[in-house]
């Protein structure tokens, strides 16, 4: 690493996770909305020839720690730029390289309406994410671009500030995420650049187009107690080039509004409080412009609970239930390659949690570290309920999948097995309890179960979930 890199502009900071917050052990001081200041520094750089004043590095956990250095070999313009080294997938001191750049002191951005850098890669690859507006606080001004591609060559981007009037005190000046390409432990890391990092008042940043629920009308049901969230938030802007740049925007960009109060409210996260039954119509506006999409929210009432499960810990191994404490758990929702499924465990109805899912065709709930011994289970529970009208050809089908003794998907001793539920078994708007024989899965092995997945093709699409978990009878 270069001297520059050395200066007391630039402040490695070790993160670490506990529990389900990020700590940093050199702590930093954040502004109080209660404190009236006299103003916060106007200034817009972030990385020219060097870093500006206040600036500090801090990776993410589980990033490779030095993946960042300045480099005064190459740059776009100057003597020197920002250096990323992207390490492989199977690194083991990191497996992707992401970090942030903030200032605690907290700048005032509202004279500009874009961050913009040159950048280049070592091969034609991708970021992964990229913004400004992390701080490993409450990221209230969190922008982000997914997927921004590099050339070999130096080339301009912009990144447009959704609501500049929002930015008097931001702390978040740049961020990045990245892995190996392509994805896996055998990805191939890469090295990229950045220069001449600075937020702009560009003055050709127009006609701003905000939406939510990613522009579209969707409709969802849902109870009294529960807490959704509104999604897909974006803000598209026309650039001087002609292109359309669109970002992920924190909700705290927008103002959201709900055509019935007594029915739902919605506060400045876009989180939706529901309070009785009827309907509503979720909408937004960003910078006083409407935005596109809607949520058309209809509350069915008091939510009815799935039954409380009886039967003892002891002859219990739980992947999902507030009645027994739960293996651990990779993810709810792979969002698999094909599969259109949202959702996952992100419903709590007056501290019930339920898996929620959407657009299902199928999804893959995963539990490989550790895998689930079910050699001495005799059942498979799960408690199912979907609020559609069951047609003929509805069904659901739950399948199990095993990973073998080397406890890795693709190993060539996987086995999977499933069993297939007619519209006979469903019913609707009622919870189905499903005790279903492991032997009835047809599995060679169970010493290994990593996987539950259900399929419907889109038969149906919105199922709630609950209470999924092996047994011995």
């Amino acid at each position: 690493m270069n001297s520059a890199m050395n200066n007391s502009l630039i402040k490695l900071k070790q993160l670490f996770f506990f529990g389900s917050g990020l700590v940093l052990l050199s702590g930093c001081w954040t502004p109080s909305d209660e404190v009236d200041f006299a103003g916060f520094p106007q200034n817009g750089d972030v990385f020219l020839d060097g870093f500006s004043g206040g600036l500090e590095y801090l990776p993410f956990a589980g990033s490779k720690l030095n993946a960042f250095q300045v480099d005064d070999e190459v740059f776009y313009q100057g003597t020197a730029s920002m250096r990323f080294d992207v390490p492989n997938g199977d690194d083991p001191d990191g497996n992707y390289a992401g970090a942030i750049f903030p200032d605690f002191g907290g700048r005032d951005l509202t004279g500009f309406d874009a961050i913009t850098f040159w950048a280049k890669g070592n091969s034609a690859t991708t970021i992964d994410e990229i913004g400004f507006g992390n701080y490993f606080g409450d990221n209230e001004h969190l922008v982000t671009i997914l997927g921004l591609r590099l050339s070999t060559s130096w080339q301009k981007f912009v990144i447009p500030i959704p609501d500049p009037t929002k930015l008097s005190r931001e702390q978040g000046l740049f961020w990045y995420s990245t892995g190996a390409k392509p994805a896996g432990l055998a990805g191939q890391g890469y090295t990229f650049w950045i220069d001449e990092l600075q937020f702009e008042k560009l003055g050709t940043v127009a006609q701003p187009r905000p939406a939510i629920m990613n522009g579209a009308d969707v409709e969802e049901t849902s109870f009294t107690g529960s807490s959704p969230s509104v999604i897909g938030l974006t803000q598209t802007f026309n650039l001087a080039d002609g292109t359309n740049q669109t970002v992920s925007a924190a909700p705290s960009y927008f103002s959201f509004s709900s055509s019935n109060g007594s029915v739902a409210t919605v506060n400045e996260l876009g989180v939706i409080s529901v309070l009785g039954q009827g309907t509503t119509t979720i909408t937004a506006s960003l910078g006083g412009v409407p935005a596109s999409g809607s949520l058309i929210l209809t509350s069915t009432g008091a939510f009815d609970a799935a039954p409380t499960p009886t039967r003892s810990a002891d002859n219990v191994i739980s992947i999902f239930s507030d009645a027994y404490e739960n293996n651990p758990v990779d993810f709810f929702n792979g969002y698999w390659t094909f599969s259109t499924t949202q959702g996952q465990d992100d419903l709590n109805i007056a501290g019930d949690n339920v898996i929620r899912y959407t657009a299902l065709n199928f999804v893959g709930i995963e539990f490989k570290a550790p895998t689930v011994d079910a050699s001495n289970m005799t059942h498979f529970h799960v408690d199912l309920r979907t609020p559609e009208g069951i047609d003929p050809g509805d069904f659901i089908r739950v399948e199990l999948g095993d990973f073998g003794p080397d406890n890795a998907f693709g190993g060539g001793n996987d086995v999977s097995g499933s069993v297939t539920f007619g519209s006979s078994s469903l019913r609707t708007d009622e919870w189905i309890s499903l005790d279903i024989p492991l032997s009835s899965f047809g599995l060679g092995s169970r010493g290994n179960l990593a996987q539950i997945i259900f399929v419907t093709d889109g038969t149906v699409q919105e199922l709630l979930v609950d209470n999924m978990y092996f047994y011995s009878e």
